[in-house]
């Protein structure tokens, strides 16, 4: 198996309607996350783990992200006479060095296992990952996917990350049973897409970054509707353990939903007070606001 991955999905056609009505004109994959876009954080995490051709599953309004990556040559002309190098060079850097785009659009909302389909014509026959903007992932050292790629050259298997999350919320998400045995720790040995709280098998809650070998394509492009009259990838992913092995990457950071409107005031919150620009400033604001 080739271990090296080089493609990831980006699933953006997604309407947002937990952040209406931002969202009725601007993709959720550009809602503003401190001085740049979510987007741009999941790439970057994305080139981090090696990753070099970023696939985006768009809906028709993907102007705005082409736009995105696109170079703007007369802001930064504008930027060069100001002799604003730093903002300049941010500009410029968008796009990690040694990158690729790729847009393909999802006519009909049929679900992230459909999502995911969609891209297969630039997947090819190759391992890949998925990456789902709105779960933004923090960790201090290594990325998220830097630690999946880890567990995935380890294993050569499919990794899905996981988050263990409150009893009550196990209906909004894929949820796993986990391997308890010498033979199958780490391993995942079933998934159900959002099970009511008395019947969930864990609180193992699937989150929005996998690793995929080339097996999984395929049976995307036979799975059939699912939970919402939608193609899940949930259930594509169980098909798949039944060919071979899934393994769990649970999370090691914090992670922020995005895709909610209080989640994404949390995430600005936390990022922000992580800057070296502004962070200071912005604490001793909160700290006023408290006293």
């Amino acid at each position: 198996m080739n271990l090296k991955i080089r493609k990831a999905v980006f699933p953006v056609a997604g309407l947002g309607t937990r952040v209406l009505p931002a969202t009725k004109a601007l993709p959720k994959e550009m809602l503003t996350l401190v001085d740049r876009p979510l987007i741009q954080y999941a790439i970057e995490e994305a080139a981090s783990a090696g990753v070099t051709e970023f696939i985006f599953v768009t809906a028709q309004n993907e102007q705005l992200l082409r736009d995105y990556f696109r170079p703007n040559p007369e802001l930064e002309r504008e930027l060069a006479q100001r002799g604003q190098q730093e903002r300049l060079k941010q500009v410029q850097n968008i796009l990690p060095r040694g990158t690729s785009c790729r847009y393909v659009t999802q006519h009909e909302p049929l679900g992230l296992g459909h999502a995911v389909r969609c891209a297969a014509s630039w997947v090819g026959d190759e391992p890949f990952a998925v990456l789902l903007p709105d779960d933004l992932i923090h960790q201090a050292d290594k990325s998220c996917l830097q630690q999946m790629m880890e567990v995935y050259q380890q294993q050569q298997a499919s990794v899905v990350a996981v988050e263990n999350v409150p009893p009550e919320q196990v209906s909004r998400y894929g949820v796993v049973t986990p391997g308890r045995s010498p033979d199958t720790a780490g391993k995942m040995q079933s998934i159900v897409e959002k099970p009511a709280t008395d019947e969930a098998p864990s609180t193992l809650a699937v989150v929005g970054r996998y690793i995929f070998t080339p097996t999984l394509m395929p049976l995307l492009a036979v799975s059939p509707k699912g939970a919402g009259n939608e193609i899940q990838l949930t259930d594509a992913i169980a098909t798949l353990l039944e060919k071979e092995d899934v393994y769990l990457y649970e999370l090691e950071g914090q992670r922020h939903d995005c895709g909610s409107a209080l989640g994404l005031m949390q995430a600005n919150i936390d990022y922000a007070l992580r800057d070296a620009t502004i962070g200071a400033a912005l604490r001793a604001y909160i700290s006023g606001l408290v006293r």
